[in-house]
Parts: structure tokens; C-alpha cells; sequence
């Protein structure tokens, strides 16, 4: 979240720049900035109350022992006064402080000066392609014909075990699936990240640590019992390794990867882009997590954005790069690039990744701090980004790989598959 300084000194900065994301900040930031004025003075007749107390209570031994009974007393009531102010006055700052707390989790990240305007999806701008479509017959199947045609995935059983959304893989599905786990995170390995095995439950400071709480679009599940979230991602079991951390500057960037099934509700999805594998609500994903320093930040989201590509590339995908409007940006990121596939089949350009930089919004909840050369503590900047979400993928590398004779392996990943063809 932003800190209170940023709104404070910079309102009207703050909400210029929140209206590229269509948010309308005075109002919130004028109520934090009054109960800000609150806390202050609450603050300051505290501690102007804390110091006529000493001062009173170290008079009341010497009338005392002069004999003043009747001026001990009264000074005594004077500093029983003192002290219920100021537990009204300890009332109001918290008052306020939490007050605050809750406005401060409400306002979204600022977004980038090199986010473009507008408005949805439509108003984004492609940054680079690359790949090539493949030419399929006018009868190419979608990947949800071709997986019932060589049994990969049962989607009616996972309707009834679970329901909508929870697929089961079977036979060179369940393997396929498998094959791209372990390139992935091969791949994430050889390019320098740490591979770290997360928890699939987190609890409600993790959550709220990297933004996913409040739900303001009710995406995760909860586990009431035991007041536990099932994650949406590996992002926020990883991140919150370094909640409550001050690292050492020469730690930094810390670089890790993680495989993880997710778990998101999909609150308001419908129509045709929930057919097949577009949109799950249990899916597999490797997740890149980085954490660096303030200055190098745009330079390390260059790096994930080049090594999210190169996946794409290798698996002998059609892409595209997009860097998001202020209107399609996340709650919580500063900036954004989405990788897209073509789908040759349905048509369509199917998501696959985001990377993005939270600057230090995140780390702001999550008091993820580093150590300077000057001994002096400051925010870190986190990002992430998928590399990759398996859902889309698969989808696009069956359609766009079938042929007569079957669906063929791109070769980088027929080591990690153990075969060539799906028959």
C-alpha cells in the first residue's frame, strides 16, 4: 500500500496519477489526511499531557513533606485529570491510526509514468510479437475436442467430483502436464532463480501482505475452520518468505521460483472463455518472484520479461507482449506486461503470463525491508510473474500442434514429455 507520507506531502500528485486507473482518490485521501491531523495532535497533547504528569507527580512528595496536605491533594486530582485525557486522547490516535489503516488499504498502487492511458483491454499496447501461426485446416479441432479424442482430460469427471473448473488429467494429459512442470522450473533454475516448494494454504497477514486481502472481487477460497486461504498463486506464499525480513543490500535481488497448484474462484466469469482449459478455477502454475532495490527495479522486470519470452519461444508459440493501460492494470501493480499466445484453433489470443513491478507497495505491507551501504533501512520493490500458467499453454499447444497424424511435441520439451507424439 502507499505509505501515509506519500499522501500527505503529495496528494495532488496521488490522485493525478491514480486517475490513469479510473480511481478518484480525493475523497479518501482528504479523510485520511484529517485523520491524520487527528493523530497528530492526539499525539502531541499526549505527550504535552506525559510531561506536566511527571512534572505534577514529582511535587506532590515535596508538599507533602511541607505539610501542604490540601496542595498534594489537589495536585493528585490535577493528575488524575491528566490522566483521563489522556486515555481519551490514546483512544482517539488509535482511533485514527486504524482508521487510516483501512483507507491506506483501499487506494491502489500508483501506476508507472510509461503505463498508457485508457480504459480496458482494447487500449492496450502490443510491445513486440514473435513466433509463427500455424496454418490449420478449416476442420482444426479446439483443445477441448482434442482432448477428448486421445483421452487427455475428463472434464465431466472433474464436474462430479468436484464441479466446473476442477479438470482431471488422464494418460499423456497427466504426463504432459508433469513435463511442463519440470521444464519449467528446469528452465527458472538454469536462468539463476531458487526453486522453493510453498505451502498451499496461507493465513490472512500472508494474504494481506501481497494485496490478495481485502478481496474486493471475492477470488479466494476460504477455509472458515481454520481461517485459511487457498492460494491464488505461488506469489503469495514466496513473497511473504520476506514479510517482517531487512535484507542486506549484497542479498539483493533475491531471485526464487516456485511450482504451485492455484486455486481462484473466478468470481463473474462466463460465456465462451470459460470452455476447456481459458479458465479454471484449480490450475497448475510456475510462478517467478524477485525482490531488489529501489533503482534496479525496471531493470530486473526487463529481465523477467525477456526470460518469460524465452519460454514462450522454446515451446514454438505465436506471441505477443502487452503493456498494460491504467485501466487494465491490477489493484496492486505499478506496471505490467502480459504474454499472450495465439490460439490457432479458437482463433483467439489466449493470456499466459503476467509480470509485473509493485514497486513498493507490497513490501510496504509486508515491512520487507533492505539494509543500505549507510546502514540505512528502506522499502524494497517486489515483482513477479507467471512462467509459466499451464492452462492456456496446453490449450495452445495441442491446437496448434495437431496434424493427421497426431499432435506433435515441440522438441524442448519432448525430453521432459518422453515422447514425441500424442496418438
Amino acid at each position: 500500500m502507499l505509505t501515509l507520507k506519500v499522501i500527505t506531502e503529495n496528494q495532488g500528485e496521488v490522485i493525478r496519477q491514480l486517475a490513469k486507473k479510473h480511481f478518484d482518490a480525493k475523497d479518501i485521501t482528504d479523510r485520511i489526511i484529517a485523520l491524520d491531523v487527528v493523530r497528530r495532535t492526539s499525539q502531541s497533547a499526549l505527550d504535552a499531557n506525559l510531561t506536566e504528569v511527571n512534572r505534577l507527580s514529582k511535587t506532590v512528595g515535596g508538599l507533602m513533606k511541607e505539610g501542604k496536605m490540601a496542595e498534594a491533594e489537589a495536585t493528585k486530582a490535577q493528575v488524575a485529570e491528566l490522566k483521563e485525557k489522556s486515555r481519551a486522547l490514546e483512544t482517539a490516535k488509535a482511533g485514527a491510526e486504524t482508521e487510516i489503516q483501512e483507507c491506506l488499504t483501499l487506494i491502489p498502487n500508483l501506476p508507472h509514468a510509461s503505463v498508457p492511458e485508457g480504459t480496458g483491454a482494447e487500449d492496450n499496447v502490443c510491445e513486440r510479437t514473435g513466433g509463427v501461426t500455424p496454418e490449420l485446416p478449416d476442420d482444426a479441432l479446439p483443445h477441448w475436442e482434442l482432448a477428448r479424442k486421445y483421452g487427455l482430460i475428463d472434464f465431466e469427471s472433474g464436474v462430479k467430483i468436484t464441479g466446473a473448473g476442477f479438470p482431471v488429467y488422464r494418460g499423456f494429459g497427466a504426463r504432459l502436464q508433469r513435463a511442463l512442470i519440470n521444464f519449467f522450473l528446469d528452465s527458472a533454475r538454469e536462468a539463476g532463480y531458487v526453486e522453493v516448494e510453498p505451502p498451499y494454504l496461507v493465513n490472512a497477514d500472508s494474504a494481506y501482505g501481497t494485496g490478495n486481502l481485502p478481496d474486493k472481487e471475492g477470488q479466494m477460497y476460504y477455509a472458515g475452520l481454520d481461517s485459511l486461504y487457498l492460494i491464488p498463486t505461488a506469489e503469495v506464499p514466496v513473497t511473504n518468505l520476506y514479510r517482517d525480513v531487512i535484507l542486506n543490500e549484497s542479498e539483493l535481488p533475491v531471485r526464487n521460483t516456485a511450482y504451485s497448484a492455484c486455486f481462484r474462484r473466478e468470481a463473474g466469469s462466463y460465456g465462451k472463455d470459460v470452455r476447456g482449459l481459458n479458465r479454471l478455477h484449480q490450475f497448475n502454475k510456475v510462478e517467478i518472484v524477485c525482490i531488489d532495490k529501489p533503482e534496479r527495479s525496471g531493470q530486473t522486470l526487463r529481465e523477467m520479461v525477456d526470460y518469460v519470452q524465452s519460454l514462450v519461444g522454446k515451446l514454438e508459440l505465436p506471441w505477443r507482449i502487452l503493456r498494460l493501460c491504467g485501466g487494465d492494470l491490477s489493484f496492486t501493480s505499478a506496471l505490467t506486461f502480459d504474454f499472450e499466445v495465439f490460439s490457432a484453433a479458437q482463433k483467439r489470443w489466449l493470456e499466459v503470463s503476467s509480470v509485473s513491478n509493485f514497486e513498493s507497495y507490497q513490501a510496504n505491507r509486508l515491512k520487507c525491508r533492505y539494509r543500505d551501504e549507510n546502514k540505512k533501512t528502506q522499502l524494497c520493490h517486489t515483482l513477479n510473474g507467471s512462467a509459466l500458467a499451464l492452462p492456456r499453454i496446453v490449450a495452445a499447444l495441442l491446437e496448434n500442434n495437431q496434424t493427421p497424424e497426431g499432435i506433435r511435441i515441440p522438441g524442448a520439451l519432448a525430453p521432459y514429455t518422453g515422447f514425441e507424439w500424442i496418438k
